[in-house]
């Protein structure tokens, strides 16, 4: 008994040590975890100090949110899914254009002899550490080995499963291709050595002539670390085309719809790519990502000729089943009468040669 005395009062102190930690953590940690990405005059979407949505946000639900980090609704996926990668060309010449969807948010756009890849991803996990976080179901639609030379990557924000260092890495060390993001993230993908420009909304990055990247507004926020909450902005983007403009919308919320009808003015579009998963439970989502609905009522405002569903499938963000947003997508698209073909979410891996052409309105 007296030996036990001495070891339990040590597992005590240990405990209440542990205890301490945890009560101080939110004060201590965050001035460690934040980051200053950005300095520049104050504007109505930069306050000085941190990046906003100027429409506002509405206030976070804290026992949904609790519920959420808990997992308590979260339905299943599976472990893995089946994938057969693909080889694209190494270039597609004039105004033919193929688009092959490599997973979440990252497509490879191929048109007018330019290679553009979107938010890239070949990482296993989107987390900051590989050993935990979202982990793949679905494996890259293109293996990294058969990915042409890159001339152009966009970057949206920089959440883990939107700007991934190591593939950032990687592709600057084998083609050193133009990296175009918002104000901020330069800073951030620095750590990887790796350069990156930088436009605010409105922002123009001139690639070519007749090709531009335009800096489009969406809603969304950004983080790495929690405390660096709106330290860099978040954006979409628009490529000016010969034949018809792209649009990626990167990762946003319909916001108060301001922003899909002053990215509509950038147009005409011959093609869009538009998030419509990681969604659920839509108390807590709905200022962060679109549903499949509000997608489809953003593609009636940009009215591209065709659009490419993403951010579904791929990484299990949120509680929907894997399968729920495309097949939401596709009894909306029935339901407003809309050619399936317009807006397709396909398999990843598999590659679209996008017509071109203006699609007849009577079947829009």
């Amino acid at each position: 008994m007296t030996r036990r005395r001495p070891l339990l009062s040590a597992l005590g102190r240990v405990l209440i040590g542990l205890a301490v930690i945890l009560l101080l953590a939110p004060t201590v940690l965050p001035p460690f975890l934040d980051r200053i990405y950005y300095r520049g005059p104050a504007s109505n979407h930069f306050n000085g100090e941190r990046f906003l949505n100027p429409e506002g946000d509405p206030p976070q639900d804290r026992s949904g949110m609790i519920r959420f980090l808990l997992g308590r609704d979260r339905v299943p996926w599976p472990a893995m899914v089946p994938v057969v990668p693909s080889r694209p060309p190494a270039r597609v010449a004039g105004r033919a254009m193929r688009v092959t969807w490599v997973g979440h948010a990252t497509v490879l756009v191929q048109t007018q002899g330019l290679n553009i890849l979107t938010d890239p991803i070949w990482s296993e996990r989107a987390s900051p550490v590989g050993f935990a976080g979202p982990k793949r179901v679905r494996a890259p639609g293109i293996r990294f080995a058969d990915l042409p030379k890159i001339d152009l990557v966009l970057v949206s924000h920089n959440h883990y499963d939107h700007l991934d260092l190591p593939t950032l890495r990687r592709l600057w060390q084998r083609d050193r291709p133009l990296i175009v993001t918002s104000l901020g993230n330069d800073t951030v993908i620095a750590q990887a050595g790796v350069p990156a420009v930088t436009r605010d909304w409105g922002g123009r990055v001139a690639i070519r002539p007749g090709i531009d990247v335009i800096v489009e507004r969406v809603h969304h926020w950004g983080s790495r670390y929690g405390a660096d909450r709106a330290r860099a902005l978040w954006s979409g983007f628009t490529v000016t085309l010969p034949g018809g403009n792209l649009f990626f919308a990167g990762d946003t919320a319909f916001g108060d719809g301001g922003w899909e009808r002053a990215a509509a003015g950038d147009g005409p579009y011959r093609f869009a790519i538009l998030p419509i998963g990681a969604y659920r439970p839509r108390a807590l989502m709905a200022s962060n990502h679109l549903d499949p609905a509000e997608a489809v009522a953003v593609f009636r405002t940009l009215d591209p000729a065709a659009a490419l569903a993403i951010h579904w499938g791929t990484f299990q963000l949120t509680d929907e089943a894997i399968g729920e947003p495309p097949a939401l997508l596709a009894r909306t698209l029935a339901a407003q009468r809309i050619a399936p073909g317009r807006f397709r979410a396909t398999e990843v891996g598999q590659a679209w040669d996008v017509p071109d052409r203006v699609i007849d309105r009577a079947a829009r």
